[in-house]
């Protein structure tokens, strides 16, 4: 019925947001109805774009599930139209508790029996996250083993590389979950004094591409440069999520596209180190590929706390 899009990360300011307004430009551009859901209690980001008409909910009272608002959330989810794509962005803080509430009461396989088709979404982010992040990663694949998942490898705090030059695919933590990871879709370090600033003015604004377009303080070049990353996120998204899984009845929809990955992939040149420009948390040494999930204690999500990494 509907194509569900859960984005689930534990380490907070790695681009959860940003990656939820582009699922929601990315359908709407093939006029695909979208249900977007904020679960976020503390930034509620998404919450904010009034072009994608986000509807927000406080899903966690103190640091447990209120399960008044899970409830509705699920809801949401299992009644949303037939042929559209729902959003779920969710925060740091709701984290782990949701996750313990999607596993307790069975939620994937409950939407899957009534038809829909459930992805994950996650963030590996470069530099000093990387660690925490591909963990994150690692942790969802090994509790939630039935779900495909996309994951999203954020260059602008770093290159996702290992200390070998090794790239994403080459992770152990990709290996041993080839199966299940269905795609990864780069978003590329972007010069900070150009595409950085542009971008940055826009989701300051919490405005919309189209939005964007229109609106005054944008120079003639910003919204050149705005069409560009739209244009290459979108051909990116359309290799990697084609917008027919979600239309019931079209050949090929609910069913698995072969896995379609961006490894080998150039990032954009980078500033060297040193002279004030590089992307927050660039220059930091990345991790080991093959130390990422050595020794890793893969648990239930029940009392997981110190498991995953800590909100920040």
């Amino acid at each position: 019925m509907a194509l569900v899009n859960l984005i689930l990360q534990g380490k907070g300011g790695v681009g959860k947001s940003f990656i939820a307004t582009l699922l929601a430009e990315h359908y709407k551009a093939h006029n695909i109805e979208t249900v977007c859901v904020d679960t976020d209690p503390v930034n509620a980001t998404f919450t904010g774009y009034a072009a994608y008409g986000v509807r927000r909910l406080k899903i966690v009272d103190g640091d447990n599930i209120d399960p008044e608002k899970f409830d509705e959330l699920v809801e949401i989810v299992a009644v949303a139209p037939e042929g559209s794509a729902v959003i779920v962005d969710n925060g740091a803080a709701t984290f782990v508790p949701l996750c313990a509430s999607l596993m307790e009461d069975g939620i994937v396989p409950f939407l899957k029996e009534k038809g829909h088709e459930v992805k994950l979404h996650t963030v590996v982010a470069g530099g000093a996250m990387m660690r925490d992040t591909l963990k994150g990663l690692n942790n969802l694949c090994k509790n939630f083993p039935d779900v495909d998942v996309v994951v999203w490898c954020n260059e602008h705090f770093g290159p996702v590389k290992g200390t070998n030059g090794a790239g994403f695919e080459d992770f152990k933590v990709c290996q041993e979950n080839a199966e299940q990871i269905k795609a990864s879709i780069v978003l590329p370090f972007k010069k900070p004094e150009t595409y950085g600033r542009n971008l940055r003015a826009m989701h300051r604004q919490q405005l919309s591409f189209e939005e964007a377009e229109a609106a005054p303080g944008f120079s003639l070049l910003a919204r050149q440069r705005l069409a560009m990353y739209r244009r290459e996120m979108e051909e990116k998204m359309e290799r990697a999520l084609p917008a027919e899984d979600a239309r019931p009845g079209k050949d090929g929809a609910g069913t698995v596209a072969p896995p379609e990955r961006e490894a080998g992939v150039a990032p954009e040149k980078r500033p060297a180190r040193g002279n004030g420009a590089q992307a927050p948390g660039q220059g930091a040494s990345p991790v080991s590929a093959l130390s990422v999930t050595d020794g890793a204690t893969i648990k239930l999500f029940d009392g997981c706390r110190g498991w995953f990494p800590e909100p920040q």
